[in-house]
């Protein structure tokens, strides 16, 4: 019989050295999030303050694909009127995009190059403007300002 007990008890120490060993790998998972977590900013603490955004400075102009979702999600509203949710106009939007030959993207991409151009044409006077001092960090109101005097 003590062979018996020792035989049971040996068939315990494994299993217990192993659950020690998955109690040490979860202590020391926990341990790694932790100290994850501990190097990330708090949600509460200061973030960077990102630099203000110069109202005078053109905006980019959408891609091809924009000009297209356009067009398509007015043929699609009126075929299907039931459908509410932007994420299926969307999803429907980029697999008729996929499936389009070049030759029906190129009146897109045609838009697009054009307000592209625009859009450089732009920045180059904003920039030159810029340099030259005609605009001030603090005169963002010009277009009111010049109204009131």
């Amino acid at each position: 019989m003590a062979k018996i007990a020792s035989a049971s008890s040996n068939d315990e120490s494994p299993r217990n050295s192993a659950n020690r060993k998955m109690a040490l790998r979860r202590r020391s998972m926990v341990t790694e999030r932790e100290v994850s977590t501990a190097k990330r900013p708090k949600i509460g603490a200061a973030k960077k303050k990102s630099p203000k955004l110069d109202a005078n400075k053109p905006k980019k102009p959408p891609t091809a694909f924009f000009y297209f979702l356009e067009d398509f999600r007015k043929e699609f509203q009126e075929q299907n009127p039931d459908v509410k949710s932007m994420r299926e106009v969307g999803k429907a939007c980029g697999e008729k995009w996929k499936i389009m030959t070049y030759e029906e993207k190129v009146q897109y991409y045609d838009v697009a190059t054009e307000k592209r151009a625009k859009f450089e044409k732009s920045l180059a006077d904003y920039v030159k403007k810029k340099e030259n001092g005609e605009y001030d960090k603090f005169d963002e109101d010009s277009e009111y300002s010049e109204h009131d005097e």
